[in-house]
């Protein structure tokens, strides 16, 4: 499964690296097409209920796949805008408007989704109790910045030591900003997620060093190609 322990130095295993900044847009694609294929391909569509970290599931080479449907419930079609039912779901992923009012909608994954992507974002929980008093809740952390452009590199984190894509990271925080939207009907269809993240992740990162070395070593071929050509 993806476990945000994977994204912070402080918990890894010795010789285990943090998630760079490609793997991580590869599972937030990937999930993000898990959830559009729920919302917008299912028939009826399904709203997802339970979505979290913990339960997307990654194989040897990253590629993640919502797994756990317990909770899952179909979504309102016709005249119905919501489904009435008994709050059910994880601390720290469940939007606050179905936790309020009991109404369930798919715009309640968006916003449980959002969440993923801010702990992909910053390598931290959703909800730790090892963090120090008011860092506990990842939203409650994270909301002034998200709510400030200008603060957005303040979500970045630690262990990317910098190495990401400014652009697409600006990019990223805005479409997380949106899932975690307040206001329900202003959250992003999953589709249209899909569809941003797909921008964001054609920019990947690129090492300036790797292709430094790589250019290097290149050139060093090239030079003993053409050293060979000239003793012949």
């Amino acid at each position: 499964m993806f476990d945000p322990q994977i994204l912070r130095c402080s918990d890894l295993s010795p010789g285990q690296e943090s998630l760079n900044w490609n793997m991580r847009m590869k599972i937030a694609l990937g999930a993000a097409q898990g959830l559009a294929y729920l919302h917008d391909v299912a028939n009826p569509p399904v709203i997802y209920r339970d979505l979290k970290s913990a339960n997307i599931l990654l194989d040897e080479d990253f590629n993640p796949k919502l797994s756990d449907f317990g909770l899952a419930k179909l979504a309102p079609v016709g005249d119905r805008t919501h489904v009435s039912t008994r709050v059910m779901g994880t601390y720290g992923y469940c939007a606050p408007d179905y936790a309020m009012s009991g109404k369930l909608t798919v715009k309640s994954d968006i916003y449980s989704f959002g969440v993923v992507l801010l702990e992909l974002l910053t390598g931290r929980k959703a909800y730790d109790i090892t963090r120090k008093s008011g860092e506990e809740n990842l939203i409650s952390w994270s909301r002034p910045f998200l709510n400030d452009r200008r603060q957005f590199i303040r979500l970045a984190d630690p262990s990317l030591r910098g190495r990401f894509p400014p652009r697409p990271f600006h990019q990223l925080a805005v479409v997380t900003s949106m899932c975690l939207h307040e206001k329900p009907h202003v959250r992003p269809a999953a589709r249209d997620i899909v569809y941003a993240l797909n921008h964001v992740a054609s920019q990947p990162y690129v090492d300036s060093d790797h292709v430094a070395s790589s250019a290097e070593s290149q050139m060093q071929n090239d030079s003993n190609n053409q050293s060979s050509s000239f003793s012949h």
